[in-house]
């Protein structure tokens, strides 16, 4: 090998380990391509892959699914997952640690429970008001024509248990009716020993008249309406007893903004809408 032969290839490899001294491996891991989309490709919403579990009263459940179509069309990548029973028992199953985002009540007595005792994020916010009627089976088999029927001997009344919102503005609702021209004076105690089961919330009683095991119940005006399975009897507008609906997030929360965010949905014109397609008002706050 000649002299000149040997420098050339000692300079090339000096050359080649300086290259490699400067400079990293860039490559990315096999597992790159399932990284996230950041920036400008995520979601609009930012709430991109969240997935909020909503518990509701029972008498939300159906606006709650045409709900969903409509809020995932407003926030892509938002997914719901409904949870309905009674505002009281999802109330208590909150306190003792059910995962849940936001809590929407027929009622402001329990969502402010959740603020008072320290197992809500922020206040309690009205979304939707509703009003009471009286249901009895299609056939109306103890031929019940005013509410003041509900107090004649024999009828069997189906109620609901006594910490569900249903129940107290139904005894408001008893009340008021005691007070007008012509109902009888033991009105209410008479109403009272009527009532022959307590169900776990408004869709059960409903149910329970079906089966026919009862006369006649007291429900919100949006559960008759969506029923076919009862026929109703009007309440004077002066004894009704107007319902609030009100929410809160769930201080446990993972996903608290985005859960913000739906509550502050059902306030928009766009879920308001919705709510009115299904006999709800606008709330009184």
């Amino acid at each position: 090998m000649t002299r000149t032969l040997l420098v050339g290839i000692l300079a090339g490899i000096a050359l080649f380990a300086a290259g490699c001294a400067g400079s990293t491996v860039s490559t990315p891991p096999a597992s790159a391509g399932a990284l996230e989309p950041v920036g400008p490709a995520a979601s609009e919403s930012g709430h991109e892959g969240v997935d909020l579990t909503i518990f509701a009263a029972s008498s939300l459940a159906g606006v709650l699914d045409k709900a969903r179509a409509a809020y995932d069309a407003a926030h892509p990548g938002t997914t719901l997952t409904i949870s309905t029973d009674s505002s009281s028992a999802l109330e208590t199953q909150i306190e003792q640690g059910a995962p849940a985002d936001v809590f929407l009540a027929a009622d402001t007595t329990n969502p402010k429970k959740l603020v008072d005792e320290g197992f809500a994020a922020g206040d309690v916010v009205a979304f939707a008001g509703n009003k009471l009627t009286i249901v009895v089976p299609t056939d109306n088999p103890a031929d019940i024509a005013t509410p003041a029927d509900l107090a004649k001997a024999g009828v069997k009344i189906v109620a609901a248990g006594d910490d569900v919102p249903i129940t107290r503005y139904a005894k408001r609702l008893v009340a008021n009716l005691a007070k007008q021209s012509g109902y009888p004076a033991d009105f209410e105690a008479d109403y009272t020993s009527n009532v022959v089961s307590k169900e776990d919330n408004v869709k059960a009683i409903i149910g329970k008249l079906d089966l026919g095991e009862g006369d006649a119940a007291i429900v919100y005006a949006t559960d008759a309406l969506a029923s076919t399975l009862v026929r109703t009897i009007d309440v004077p507008d002066s004894a009704n007893v107007p319902a609030q609906y009100a929410g809160v997030v769930v201080k446990t929360s993972a996903h608290q903004e985005p859960a913000r965010t739906f509550l502050g949905w059902l306030r928009s014109p766009d879920g308001q809408s919705v709510l009115a397609s299904f006999g709800f008002l606008p709330p009184s706050q």
